[in-house]
């Protein structure tokens, strides 16, 4: 499944004196490589075509001189299908970078090929700190959240909050695996302990036999590590078996505002969470999330706001650069401080992790709550080096050690 959107093209024809300026085949074009309708596609999905839609808008529709194109498709969170479509946009469409990639698998397929191409990606809907460690890029930028992040702030709170026992219900592919790893190195080193665990098959319809080894095991705490509709019918169901009104406490590692308005507050009030964004934070947040909404008919999740972010500092970088050569455009991006309506100040390391402000957010009780999407409290904000893990332990030949 593949759409195409073209943006400013009739603005292109005041360009016509930027000679000077290198864009290769006269378009600077973009690959949205998302789930459009499997288990994560409300969080990333059509919303992210929008946002990255909203991104080209912002900068005024060409660059250089020459109009921006968006593309868009479907992996169905298949690696050797996103490994397809990305050739093919390589090869054959020309297309100058790939954003969003949710699916840690199908991800690390595309950043061998994108390495090997020299294509830019901006990973905001994968997790895998892989990414930017033992399989890293200098075109790949892990733009909104790893695994390490959310784990560490969610995980560290509830431990310290006394929740030291705990069970893992992880899905069983690339980004549950190192969710899992996180929260439990987390949790141990806070002081506690993970009794057990089980792994699910993605996209799982019937959690029955996973909480119930949950239950069973005794452990304050089921951090739930997977994400999506794994995340609601997990919590959804736990629900249903009574396990909250029996003592236990739900983890979610990753979660989202899409994930809250499915479940609704009642069943999710008290969740902790670490976001990298809500739509909610001030005027520039709410006034970008209006857009959205009113092309969506949701406000942005996390990843949503991720790949605009990144588009739109792609698109800066080649302003900067003078050209859409991935070498120097990859350089100005680093060298360039990240300002949107979401992020301010952030920065990108040698391994292409951003380096970002994240928040430690509760979900309202529906008391609080003003009205839908009115969801998260943040409970405070965390610093980039409270979530990124250390460059000492990097494995990534691009890396400098401190």
């Amino acid at each position: 499944m593949r759409t195409t959107f073209l943006v400013g093209a009739l603005l292109a024809l005041t360009g016509l004196g930027t000679a000077q300026a290198q864009v290769s085949d006269d378009v600077v074009k973009i690959g949205v490589l998302t789930d459009m309708a499997g288990v994560t596609a409300d969080i990333t999905g059509k919303g992210s075509v929008v946002a990255a839609e909203l991104a080209v808008k912002e900068f005024g529709g060409t660059v250089l001189g020459k109009p921006i194109q968006i593309v868009a498709a479907d992996h169905q969170h298949k690696a050797d299908l996103g490994t397809t479509i990305a050739r093919q946009w390589f090869d054959i469409d020309k297309v100058d970078a790939i954003a969003d990639v949710p699916n840690s698998a199908v991800a690390l397929a595309i950043q061998s090929l994108a390495r090997e191409k020299k294509k830019i990606v901006m990973y905001s809907g994968a997790g895998t700190t892989a990414l930017t460690n033992e399989q890293c890029s200098p075109y790949g930028f892990h733009w909104t959240y790893d695994t390490y992040a959310v784990s560490h702030g969610t995980a560290a709170a509830v431990v310290k909050a006394g929740g030291n026992s705990w069970f893992m219900l992880a899905s069983d592919y690339a980004f549950g695996h190192q969710l899992q790893k996180d929260a439990t190195d987390v949790v141990e080193a806070n002081g506690g302990k993970v009794v057990g665990s089980v792994r699910h098959p993605l996209n799982n319809a019937d959690f029955s036999s996973f909480l119930l080894r949950a239950q069973s095991s005794g452990a304050k705490v089921i951090g739930i590590a997977n994400a999506g509709n794994d995340t609601i019918n997990a919590i959804k169901q736990a629900g249903e078996f009574g396990l909250t009104e029996q003592g236990q406490s739900l983890a979610a590692l990753i979660f989202f505002l899409q994930d809250v308005h499915s479940l609704g507050l009642k069943a999710t009030q008290g969740t902790y969470l670490t976001t990298a964004s809500y739509w909610d934070r001030d005027e520039a947040s709410r006034a970008w999330s209006k857009q959205f909404m009113e092309r969506t008919g949701m406000m942005p999740s996390m990843l949503h706001a991720g790949v605009y972010g990144s588009v739109l500092h792609y698109l800066k970088a080649i302003k900067e650069a003078g050209t859409d050569d991935p070498d120097k455009v990859a350089a100005a991006m680093k060298a360039m401080p990240i300002n949107d309506a979401f992020t301010k100040g952030a920065t990108i390391r040698t391994d292409g992790r951003v380096l970002r402000e994240m928040y430690l957010a509760r979900v309202k009780k529906p008391a609080d709550s003003k009205g839908p999407w009115d969801y998260f409290e943040i409970v405070r904000t965390i610093a980039p080096e409270e979530t990124v893990w250390p460059l000492s332990e990097s494995k990534c030949p691009a890396v400098t050690k401190p």
